[in-house]
């Protein structure tokens, strides 16, 4: 079954549009890694002070995510995560969450 990988985010008021243009423009390398099916940027609604955002990665596997962890793709992927847009864009830092798949339906 699949695996999911999902970031929290959360965005301070005003940054947003800064914040998807990053991911926008950013290089992906998860189609080199074996196991990537699909990856999201999610808005999500506004909370108290920020707006929330979830990147939605889904894998074959945890260990195929697991392989993407240790890749140099990755880290090519998270040498800017420090950058100035990122630090003023974020209130703190991303909220990881994996999940197994155990049921899906087309």
């Amino acid at each position: 079954m699949t695996f999911i990988a999902m970031n929290r985010f959360r965005v301070r008021p005003g940054h947003e549009a800064d914040f998807e243009r990053m991911w926008a423009e950013r290089k992906s390398r998860l189609g080199e890694v074996p196991g990537f099916r699909e990856f999201r940027l999610l808005r999500g609604p506004e909370g108290e002070g920020y707006r929330l955002y979830s990147s939605h990665v889904i894998w074959d596997s945890r260990s195929a995510f697991e392989g993407w962890t240790k890749s140099e793709q990755f880290r090519d992927a998270h040498r800017n995560v420090g950058q100035q847009t990122t630090r003023d864009a974020l209130m703190g830092p991303p909220q990881f969450e994996g999940f197994e798949t155990v049921l899906e339906q087309s």
